[in-house]
């Protein structure tokens, strides 16, 4: 097999575009392009209009209907409009894949920013809930809660500062990010300087594995393995309400790794070819970036599955949805239909005297699990 080797395309600096000159022949990355060009837009598409409005639902009922009651409600609703800002960005990304780059420098930025920005920030909300949730049943075992303003402002700067991480780790895109032509092609990707290039982008990636992933993952994983523990364990609790509870919370955890995995798995093969220079051939390259592709529209979904998993599944969330919907069709002159609505199932774990209430009121207080 002819060795291949990573060399400087035009001016000196490793980036991200699909076309690479090795030491002995240039890598033509057309085919990939023209999956691309194909592929991502189909994708995008769909993932814009079914985030848009699933994500647009949530915003408009917390905004206008619900109380926020928990750090959970405080932060599905930025987990929503974190995913609307990511989702809003998609349009642009499927003109690149057809078209290149057409908007120029400053847009290429704020782009990029605002998508590796809200891309962050919807794992870190998903971790933080996850700690809520443990927190919710530990309160609840001790018979310490509040809603009071000072909870609401420690609610407030946990937002802050998880957007904070989140507009960090999007910080390189803002700076790096730029048009380049290359190869015939305007596209908008990172340069690095040539003195950092390589490590820069290497380190890059293994943080983004580390903060985007593992962290939200391992924070999830123990949190409902304890929040888990203390559902199976209640008792004055059905069997089949309690084995629902549990089944959301797999979900939740299996939803996260089937979206999130696979892309994290290539952005650390990528990790480990920046700094190892592992990927020799041109068809090996070819298919990591088609990887790429694929494996990162895979986990864009998650933005579309979020209002599912942590808003629909929520019986005072859906109260809202059905009245509203209730009242569209009145004011339609369409005759309301008075179906069997399932009644609302809000577990309250005390593991200290293992009791259970089930209660549909607004008004339940923080230790509440609502499934």
């Amino acid at each position: 097999m002819e060795d291949f080797y990573y060399h400087d395309d035009e001016d000196g600096s490793f980036n991200d575009s699909y076309e690479y000159n090795y030491e002995h022949s240039v890598c033509d990355k057309e085919a990939v392009r023209s999956f691309g060009g194909v592929f991502l837009p189909i994708i995008y598409a769909v993932a814009l209009v079914v985030g848009l409005a699933g994500n647009a639902l949530v915003v408009v009922v917390y905004t206008s209907r619900l109380r926020l009651r928990t750090l959970t409600d405080v932060c599905i609703l930025n987990l929503a409009i974190s995913d609307l800002l990511l989702l809003f960005t998609l349009p642009f990304w499927a003109a690149d894949a057809v078209h290149g780059w057409k908007l120029g420098s400053a847009m290429c930025k704020i782009t990029s920013f605002l998508y590796s920005t809200n891309f962050s920030c919807g794992m870190l909300m998903l971790a933080c809930i996850s700690v809520d949730r443990y927190r919710a049943v530990a309160q609840n075992s001790t018979g310490r809660t509040g809603t009071g303003t000072r909870v609401r402002r420690q609610w407030l700067l946990v937002c802050v500062v998880l957007w904070t991480l989140a507009s960090f780790l999007g910080l390189p895109e803002l700076v790096f990010s730029t048009v380049k032509l290359s190869h015939h092609r305007i596209g908008c990707t990172p340069v690095y300087p040539p003195s950092m290039a390589r490590p820069a982008k290497a380190a890059l990636e293994l943080l983004e594995v580390t903060l985007r992933f593992l962290l939200p993952f391992i924070v999830m994983v123990v949190c409902y393995c304890w929040v888990g523990r203390a559902l199976s364990q209640a008792v004055g609790v059905r069997r089949d309400r309690k084995w629902r509870a549990l089944r959301v919370l797999l979900a939740v955890v299996a939803v996260f790794l089937l979206t999130q995995l696979p892309y994290n798995v290539v952005k650390l093969c990528r990790a480990m070819d920046i700094i190892y220079l592992l990927v020799t051939d041109c068809e090996v390259s070819k298919n990591l970036d088609r990887a790429v592709q694929v494996t990162e529209s895979l986990a864009l979904t998650h933005a579309c599955i979020n209002p599912v998993l942590y808003a629909f599944i929520g019986s005072s969330f859906r109260g809202h949805v059905l009245k509203a919907a209730k009242r569209l069709g009145q004011r339609l002159g369409k005759h309301p239909t008075h179906a069997n609505e399932e009644p609302a199932v809000e577990i309250a774990l005390n593991t200290r005297n293992q009791t259970q209430s089930q209660s549909g009121s607004e008004d339940q207080d923080t230790s509440t699990f609502t499934i």
